[in-house]
């Protein structure tokens, strides 16, 4: 055989090769399997030889053989004890299995575990921290028996690593099934032109709470951050129809929000002139009301010098008024019949003067019997018809 070489299998004083140590067989049928006690026996003369001491007897074999074993262990330990050393994110725990049974939950840092006894691989490091986000859609009927294809978002992140991961098969599936299901029971109990318009507050609402209540059943170590709902579209064949109806509802609200800031604009300006209104009103009455007192004080003080002498009384009465008439004309009167001196009129500087003069008095406006200054005397017929006369003759 190949083990031997050639020339040597016919005598001891030869080369032997053959691992197993049969000397004495020469090759043919009669060779059999080695003996194991014999193969370890020579395994441990040769390992006694490299790191036993070289000698002649075989107690110094056998204790390089012990040496050499305990070395080897000694490497074998060290080699597995820091083998068991591992690190766990900030935001992670760790999941760790003692002989396939959940043991314990390691915080972040350096940890150690006996390894081959405790188990731990990267799918048992769990993110805690981290939102994570699965979409749900679909196509659903709703409480009015219409079609509406919706879309809704979840974010959340894991609460308990170990009911994770070994609560129930797949949390993430679970997740996404509880979603769907929770989605089609609110879709389900509303309306379409809600769900479309202005009830997609309510119905997020509505679905995270059904969602909640679902995980809280399966207690799978899952926390709902929020739920988004994201769109909701009727079918494509009446798509145009509700594309109108959601615009009218918009205008409508466009026009009362219009209405309100125009109400709220105007109605200011309105209770501020009103009140103006109620002030000018106020003060006109309370003006003509004492204006009427003041006239009233004048007659009563007239009445006793028009009883005196009532043909004085009616002239000055009759002077002062047609004084007030024709102040705002320009037209001049004389008595021609109580002189005959010639007068000299100035017509465009008294057309002038009775513009400005009219004006003046328009604006003062004075009463007729304001004017009125009351005798304190008692004058004669004769006295007084001749101071008429003078007054006739002095005015233009």
């Amino acid at each position: 055989m190949a083990w031997n070489e050639p020339g040597n299998n016919n005598g001891d004083n030869g080369r032997d090769n053959d691992p197993w140590g049969n000397k004495n067989n020469r090759g043919g049928r009669d060779q059999g399997p080695p003996d194991l006690d014999e193969v370890f026996n020579k395994l441990s003369q040769k390992l006694g030889g490299k790191f036993g001491k070289k000698g002649g007897n075989g107690s110094s074999v056998g204790g390089g053989g012990a040496i050499g074993f305990g070395v080897i262990a000694v490497i074998a330990i060290a080699i597995w004890f820091f083998a068991g050393f591992y690190t766990v994110g900030e935001a992670e725990r760790a999941v760790v299995l003692r002989l396939g049974q959940f043991d314990r939950i390691e915080e972040p840092g350096l940890n150690w575990h006996p390894r081959f006894i405790d188990q731990i691989s990267d799918e048992q490091l769990v993110n805690v921290q981290a939102i994570r986000s699965l979409r749900a859609s679909g196509t659903m009927l709703t409480k009015d028996e219409n079609v509406v294809t919706v879309e809704m978002g979840v974010q959340y992140r894991v609460s308990d690593p170990y009911k994770y991961l070994y609560r129930v098969t797949n949390a993430d599936d679970s997740l996404r099934q509880a979603t769907d299901s929770a989605l089609r029971a609110v879709i389900g109990d509303s309306l379409m032109d809600s769900i479309l318009t202005s009830g997609r507050q309510q119905i997020r609402q509505s679905t995270q709470e059904t969602l909640n209540r679902i995980i809280d059943s399966y207690d799978m170590g899952i926390l709902i951050v929020d739920v988004n709902f994201q769109s909701a579209r009727p079918p494509e064949q009446v798509k145009d129809a509700f594309d109108d109806a959601i615009a009218a509802r918009e205008d409508e609200e466009r026009f009362e929000r219009e209405a309100e800031a125009y109400r709220n604009d105007i109605l200011p300006k309105a209770t501020g002139r009103a009140e103006r209104l109620k002030k000018e009103a106020v003060g006109y009455s309370e003006r003509t009301i004492n204006g009427a007192l003041g006239q009233v004080a004048q007659f009563e003080k007239l009445l006793p010098e028009y009883q005196a002498a009532p043909e004085v009384t009616r002239n000055r009465l009759y002077l002062d008024t047609m004084e007030k008439v024709y102040s705002s004309t320009s037209k001049v009167l004389i008595d021609s019949e109580s002189s005959g001196n010639l007068l000299y009129l100035p017509i465009d500087k008294l057309g002038a003067q009775g513009g400005s003069k009219s004006g003046s008095r328009s604006t003062k406006a004075p009463s007729t019997y304001d004017q009125i200054e009351l005798e304190t005397q008692t004058e004669t017929p004769s006295s007084s018809q001749s101071r008429s006369d003078s007054s006739r003759q002095g005015r233009y």
